[in-house]
């Protein structure tokens, strides 16, 4: 046995040392010479597949790009976007909405390969999660509740009058819901439409997320258009833009006499008084609009938390830290639902076309029935027709911008107060408007 494994062990070192020893037969050489070559093409062989493979990978990345899926359509939006950012950041038109709508044009903008669950209206995308609250008009009750728990209804309270002008800027609402039929657009469309000419941003998703989604079904079978995207940032563009419009309306139809008019101080409202408020306003304002329970209950909801004097903490959670976050969501899933092959369409053209109109129809109203009230009012009553422009529900901006040229006429003349309770009486004329309108045509 150990003469086998000697041996077995001496053939194995001959083996194994015979490569080093020069031993190889020419056979030996010719195959190995063989392999050589034959490892030489192998090698180019696996080199060129390989640069073949890296330009296949990077024409593959390259189509994931939004480079490469970029449309003109989408640089249009984008670059309206950047305008939106800029507005709100070198003019201070309304920051707190413009720059999260802005922000999410260019998100929604941003080019993407479908069917990667990426786009706002891509099922299962996490934008589309977001946007389910704009959809089903979660947001908006919510934003409701924060201006309630920040809005004092005192001006309101001290001269109840001043609501008509609220009511009467409404005109503009259903002066865009007749023009949106003459469009073409069909009922539920036209009325989530006409909602825009109240310059309620909330309420025009609230109003179009349940007429104008894209799911309803007409009498005829079919489909109504989605419409929300562009009805949203309709309204909330010509809220921004209150500081442009307004102002030359202003002087067109009143005379410097009558912005020369000073009203006398509203009387001192009582705790009571303003406690008693939210609780008869809600119980008055949703028995003639029902439909309307949503944005109603929770504006006065908010504004009874103020009120109360019990509740003041959440009173506070909900006109900072709770508005704030529904603020950013809706304006960067409103912004992102503006996707260029979904937004640029005549729809949009024209919805924009009469967003313009009724907010100057909607001024118009509060403007000339201000001055209508005055041929009933004494001399000592009479009210600055300026107020009458704060009847569209821009809060607080409209009534900033009516004090604002109150003192151009006037620096002594102070209408911020007075302008208050058309502001916050479009509001509530707006949410009552949308839910009549949401009656009829639901």
């Amino acid at each position: 046995m150990k003469k086998l494994m000697l041996i077995f062990g001496v053939l194995s070192l001959l083996l194994f040392i015979k490569p080093v020893l020069g031993l190889n037969t020419s056979n030996s050489t010719i195959t190995t010479t063989a392999v050589s070559t034959l490892s030489q093409d192998d090698q180019e062989a696996s080199d060129e597949s390989f640069i073949s493979e890296a330009i296949d990978g990077i024409k593959t990345f390259y189509a994931y790009t939004g480079f490469a899926n970029a449309q003109s359509g989408n640089i249009l939006m984008i670059v309206i976007g950047i305008v939106f950012i800029y507005l709100g950041i070198k003019f201070d038109y309304e920051p707190l909405l413009l720059i999260p709508i802005g922000t999410g044009v260019i998100i929604g903008n941003i080019p993407f390969v479908m069917g990667n669950q990426t786009g706002i209206y891509e099922a299962g995308s996490v934008l589309n999660y977001l946007y389910f609250g704009v959809v089903k008009g979660i947001y908006p009750p919510l934003i409701f509740l924060g201006i309630g728990a920040m809005t004092d209804f005192s001006s309101l309270i001290a001269n109840p009058k001043l609501m008509l002008l609220g009511a009467a800027a409404q005109i503009g609402v259903f002066g865009t819901f007749l023009g949106a039929l003459y469009l073409g657009f069909n009922l539920p469309e036209a009325g989530a439409i006409g909602i825009i000419g109240g310059a309620d941003g909330p309420t025009a998703i609230f109003l179009s997320s349940k007429l104008a989604n894209g799911v309803n079904l007409l009498p005829d079978g079919t489909t109504v258009k989605n419409l929300i995207g562009p009805i949203a940032i309709a309204a909330y563009s010509y809220m921004a833009l209150v500081p442009v419009i307004q102002p030359p309306l202003m002087k067109l139809l009143t005379n410097k006499k009558e912005r020369l008019i000073k009203m006398k101080p509203p009387r001192a409202v009582s705790q009571k008084e303003k406690m008693i408020f939210p609780v008869a306003a809600l119980l008055l304002t949703t028995f003639i609009s029902p439909s309307a329970l949503p944005l109603l209950g929770m504006l006065f909801f908010g504004n009874l938390l103020k009120e109360s004097g019990r509740t003041e903490r959440l009173a506070e959670t909900a006109r900072t830290k709770l508005i704030d976050i529904v603020t950013i969501l809706l304006g960067v899933t409103v912004g992102a639902s503006t996707q260029a092959d979904i937004f640029i369409t005549k729809d949009s053209m024209l919805i924009f076309g009469l967003g313009a109109i009724s907010f100057v129809i909607a001024t118009m109203g509060g403007l000339l029935f201000a001055k209508f009230m005055n041929l009933f009012l004494k001399n000592d009553d009479k009210i600055n027709p300026l107020i009458g422009a704060a009847g569209v529900s821009a809060v607080p901006d409209s009534a900033r911008v009516v004090h604002a040229e109150g003192l151009k006429a006037d620096p002594s003349n102070y209408l911020l107060m007075h302008a208050m309770a058309p502001n916050v009486a479009g509001v509530i004329g707006s949410a009552i408007a949308a839910g009549i309108i949401l009656s009829f045509l639901s």
